[in-house]
């Protein structure tokens, strides 16, 4: 199953328009509890007044109408925005196209995206260069890349790039998760590998002078963390199936990045 944007589009009158908003971020609540739902958000039109966009991306069509509309999580949700129904003017749900990038303006005003923050590119060049030559001499990892080749380092800076908020290279040239996904599968990877390449990496991602503010590291560890138990998931015998998910993108969240004073 694909990932999948429904967009609702209501039209408030000017009156109402306060109180539309409250019950949003109430109804918000049960958004950000339900597994369904990956992220949402509410915009409002500068040019017409009144008119406004909720955007919620859901980890399928399926699991929103049948999974979200019938669980635990729906009714809080439909109770709070109720009053607003009948001032909806379209809802859908769309997929994107292959016609995806980012723009060179950070993810908001005065907040580059982690991508930008950690050096780009070139740092995460340098970071898998250096940590995969760690990896060919460390004892519990290079059986597991044995078979590597001269491009795994780059392939794998392509990936981290694009989860961290850069350009989606990955995705248009080695076929994005689905890709990664089948890379590992048969591969039974051990606790002590994963744990040992998480452990390496850090120990890396200090040798090549990566930031080392804790709202960076925080966010980096939490990706490799999530990553490397993935990898060993797809790598065992009850992996779960390689579908057309996309590559995850991991943000800031509720930790703005550090920073200096003056």
């Amino acid at each position: 199953m694909t990932a999948t944007v429904e967009y609702v589009r209501y039209r408030i009158a000017p009156d109402d328009q306060e109180a539309f908003e409250r019950a949003y971020a109430e109804a918000a609540e049960a958004l950000a509890a339900a597994p369904e739902c990956i992220d949402y958000e509410l915009s409002r039109c500068r040019e017409e007044a009144g008119r406004y966009v909720l955007r919620i991306r859901w980890t399928s069509v399926e699991d929103h109408l049948q999974g979200f509309r019938k669980g635990e999580h729906f009714p809080a949700f439909f109770s709070a925005i109720r009053p607003y129904v009948t001032a909806i003017e379209e809802m859908q749900h769309y997929v994107t196209t292959d016609v995806v990038g980012t723009g060179g303006a950070p993810d908001a005003p005065g907040t580059p995206t982690i991508h930008a923050w950690m050096g780009g590119d070139a740092a995460l060049d340098r970071l898998t260069e250096v940590f995969y030559g760690h990896v060919r001499k460390d004892p519990v990892l290079a059986p597991v890349f044995a078979g590597m080749d001269d491009e795994h380092p780059r392939h794998v800076a392509m990936w981290l790039a694009e989860v961290f908020g850069g350009p989606r290279a990955y995705t248009a040239e080695r076929g994005g998760h689905p890709h990664m996904a089948t890379r590992h599968l048969g591969r039974r990877i051990t606790e002590e590998q994963r744990r040992r390449w998480v452990d390496l990496l850090q120990d890396t991602a200090d040798e090549v002078g990566l930031p080392t503010d804790p709202e960076f590291r925080a966010v980096f560890l939490s990706y490799v963390e999530w990553g490397t138990r993935m990898a060993v998931l797809y790598s065992g015998e009850d992996a779960p199936p390689v579908d057309a998910a996309d590559v995850p993108r991991w943000t800031w969240g509720q930790t703005p990045p550090w920073q200096p004073n003056g």
